[in-house]
């Protein structure tokens, strides 16, 4: 395996990795949305020296190209040709509205724009017309009536050969800025550094070390390439010399993992909520001996989870449950999944338990945009569901006073750009300041609250909304949820219904939350609650392109509706 601490850059890291390929016309990108588009790693190559020649007419070091595509191979290619040429990729989410796409091209002011197709020129045809900094505008995929915006298909298919010289990029120099999605205001565009990215990609190799015994490893990836979990995540399949397979949609992954039967998959929190309500609601529907052989499955599971011994007849249950039982569950997954790992937000614990009892190994991490962006994670041999596992090699934390997590390391960001006001309120004597809130437990880290969403009552006490909406979507009939009541008498309710489940009754959610409130303190219980169809999505802007709540937003939306249940 490349020692990644003599690396200077992303762009050398792949270069080393593709002469290190005894096979150079194996496949390393695949689109499962278009199947006859595969890429080897000589064509890679090729074409990431074939486009950059053609960027290079339009850039200078340091210039930004803005990149607007959904996940395919051209996006990789692009982001390396970019970063051949040293200037500086700006990957941006295809789920943006029309003013946000105008917000980061004004504050980063981009000479190149890449779309990937007519859609997503659409969004941007109106404001780049009046962008004197634009010199050039390349697509994917030729557009209707647009001479002037250049195919990029027509560049890739030039025969010419190269010299793969490495450009002189130091590892302290900018690879790329992503915008954060930001929970209420405008982006800040996250200056993140080769070095950063790399040290990310040395402790994410060392986590995956049991896992990856081969070249070729399956990696499917969905979750989009411009947010800094995937973008990563690119380097560490490059690594490891993985087959990377982008998936068609989110709908359609279930059917994806069937098609190419990955061995790694990450994702983000919703996905894995999702799944396991699914699997529920088929195990709740089983009778008889079915249901003897899952209630086992799951209570042995836990129980090796939680680290508890089990006694000789669950030890002979277990190996006979795996068999009949957890490799079933696998195989509707391709079959060869050695592992999901979990990222950009809290995993529910009782998800996490569920999944990995059920043969579906869980590794939760924790990270941030900010941290390039891993910056510790549950290892496969010792998974505790309850915690986001130790840190990465390099990367020093502490736990401040009022309990703020502060991470140190080479993978910390360079700052925001643009904005050194918003940069020196998080970075302070090389430290980030998380804004979560976090404790130790035997070297593994706990989050256990994000300070800007504590709800506070009138008496004084700090409360987790996260903690109680987790616990009220764990609902068969509640979607989504958002608790309301900061300094306020009791908490109330937003509920999203699942509209799966017919005739749901107020007096049914009723004693769903009567239930719920159960399992929390007083001060956290849900006192009354409104309820609503309209899902929270990333389309009405109520969800940040990683599916996290738009808190701020929906309060706002909703805020005469909470203060009429007072």
């Amino acid at each position: 395996m490349i020692n990644l601490s003599n690396i200077n850059s992303l762009l050398e890291l792949f270069i080393k990795k593709y002469e290190e390929q005894s096979d150079k016309n194996s496949i390393l990108l695949s689109s499962l949305s278009k199947p006859l588009n595969d890429y080897s790693w000589e064509k890679t190559i090729n074409s990431i020296y074939n486009l950059s020649e053609e960027i290079n007419k339009y850039v200078n070091i340091g210039d930004r190209c803005l990149l607007i595509s959904e996940n395919r191979p051209e996006w990789f290619i692009t982001d390396l040709a970019i970063m051949l040429t040293r200037a500086i990729t700006v990957p941006s989410y295809t789920t943006y509205a029309e003013r946000d796409y105008e917000y980061i091209l004004d504050d980063c002011k981009p000479s190149v724009v890449f779309v990937s197709n007519q859609e997503q020129f659409i969004k941007i045809k109106n404001i780049v017309k009046n962008k004197s900094y634009i010199k050039k505008i390349f697509s994917f995929e030729k557009l209707e009536n647009q001479e002037s915006i250049k195919n990029i298909e027509d560049i890739f298919n030039n025969k010419k050969k190269y010299k793969y010289t490495i450009p002189e990029i130091k590892r302290v120099d900018p690879a790329c800025i992503i915008y954060t999605s930001g929970t209420q205001g405008n982006p800040k565009g996250v200056i993140l550094s080769h070095g950063g990215i790399l040290s990310n990609c040395e402790g994410a190799v060392e986590l995956l070390k049991p896992l990856v015994k081969k070249n070729q490893t399956r990696f499917l990836t969905w979750l989009p390439l411009s947010h800094s979990y995937e973008h990563t995540v690119q380097f560490v399949q490059i690594t490891v010399s993985a087959q990377i397979y982008y998936a068609e949609s989110i709908d359609k992954l279930i059917k994806n993992m069937s098609d190419c039967s990955p061995e790694i998959m990450t994702a983000v929190p919703r996905f894995y909520l999702n799944l396991y309500q699914k699997i529920n609601a088929s195990f709740k529907k089983t009778k008889g001996i079915k249901k003897i052989l899952i209630n086992k499955t799951l209570n042995i599971g836990i129980k090796k989870i939680q680290k508890k011994p089990l006694n000789f007849i669950e030890k002979i249950e277990d190996i006979f449950l795996e068999k009949i039982v957890r490799k079933k569950i696998k195989s509707q997954f391709g079959g060869s999944l050695k592992t999901f790992v979990s990222g950009g937000g809290a995993l529910d614990k009782q998800v996490g338990y569920f999944l990995n009892a059920i043969g579906l190994p869980t590794l939760q991490g924790y990270g941030l945009t900010e941290t390039s962006p891993v910056v510790s994670c549950n290892p496969i041999n010792d998974i505790r569901v309850d915690t986001v596992g130790p840190p990465f090699k390099g990367i020093e934390i502490k736990i401040a006073d009022d309990g703020e997590i502060l991470v140190k390391g080479e993978n910390v960001m360079i700052g925001y750009w643009n904005n050194k006001t918003e940069t020196e309120k998080v970075l302070k004597d090389g430290w980030l300041y998380t804004g979560d809130i976090g404790v130790f437990e035997n070297n593994y880290l706990k989050i256990t609250d994000r300070k800007k969403d504590i709800i506070i009552s009138p008496g004084g006490d700090n409360i987790s909304p996260l903690k109680i909406e987790n616990e009220l979507t764990n609902s068969e009939f509640i979607d989504q949820a958002i608790v309301y009541g900061d300094n306020k008498p009791y908490l109330v309710a937003l509920l999203v219904i699942n509209q799966d489940e017919n005739e749901i009754t107020n007096d049914k959610i009723e004693t769903e939350i009567n239930n719920i409130n159960k399992k929390l303190s007083k001060i956290e219980n849900i006192k009354k609650f409104l309820t609503t169809k309209e899902k929270f999505s990333i389309e009405n802007g109520m969800l940040t392109p990683t599916l996290k709540l738009k808190r701020f937003k929906i309060i706002q939306k909703y805020k005469n509706l909470f203060e009429n249940l007072y």
